[in-house]
């Protein structure tokens, strides 16, 4: 997965997870949100082309934390040991490319202008800055739509998939109609976090370009 897409995924499940909503119908994905102050996965990713074509998969890791943070980590299969690791620390987005050493860094509302991160960074709710409606159950899943409401946001869609009480996947669905499909395992909800895991520090050697701000 590209950084484009590491970013529209990462900011569009730290701020659909941890906003809060006033829903005039709730759907699983209200219930979920309810009483979230930390949230953590393990995940496999695949990535589709207009047409159904494959054209990525990984793996990786993400973490959340309430307000404004997360750490989303991803290695794509056949990449080795060279994992892509993207940190919100609430102040600044960080992309850290291993591959490459180095790291770009942007202050969070630069980084992500009208996306759904910018719904928990400005204290949005969720009800304002997205429709959200029950849309069925398929392939064993109870499924939420999200659709964001200002045009100028990066995703066309997203879906939400819950096996029970449980978030168990997710679909996003950019704008040229790219499909991003993340399968969770691993859930833990409002577990004890280490705040080091959502700061950055930059690894010795690796080239940094950009200038974070001060929170």
């Amino acid at each position: 997965m590209n950084r484009r897409l590491l970013a529209l995924a990462g900011g569009l499940l730290l701020a659909l997870l941890a906003a809060t909503g006033r829903a005039a119908e709730p759907t699983a994905l209200d219930g979920y949100l309810a009483g979230m102050n930390t949230w953590s996965a393990s995940f496999v990713q695949t990535v589709e082309d207009t047409t159904g074509k494959r054209v990525g998969t990984g793996k990786g890791r993400l973490i959340i934390v309430r307000p404004g943070r997360f750490r989303w980590e991803s290695t794509p299969d056949g990449a080795g040991d060279a994992a892509q690791l993207l940190v919100a620390d609430g102040a600044n987005l960080w992309f850290l490319d291993t591959d490459l050493a180095q790291a770009t860094v942007k202050p969070l509302a630069e980084a992500l202008p009208q996306s759904p991160a910018m719904l928990l960074a400005g204290g949005q709710d969720l009800r304002r800055a997205f429709g959200v409606k029950s849309d069925g159950r398929r392939d064993g899943l109870d499924w939420v739509q999200v659709k964001p409401n200002d045009a100028q946001s990066d995703f066309s869609e997203a879906r939400f998939g819950f096996r029970g009480q449980e978030l168990a996947r997710l679909l996003i669905i950019d704008k040229l109609g790219q499909r991003t499909t993340l399968q969770f395992s691993d859930v833990r909800r409002n577990a004890s976090i280490d705040p080091a895991l959502v700061r950055f520090q930059l690894p010795e050697g690796v080239d940094l370009i950009g200038r974070p701000v001060v929170p």
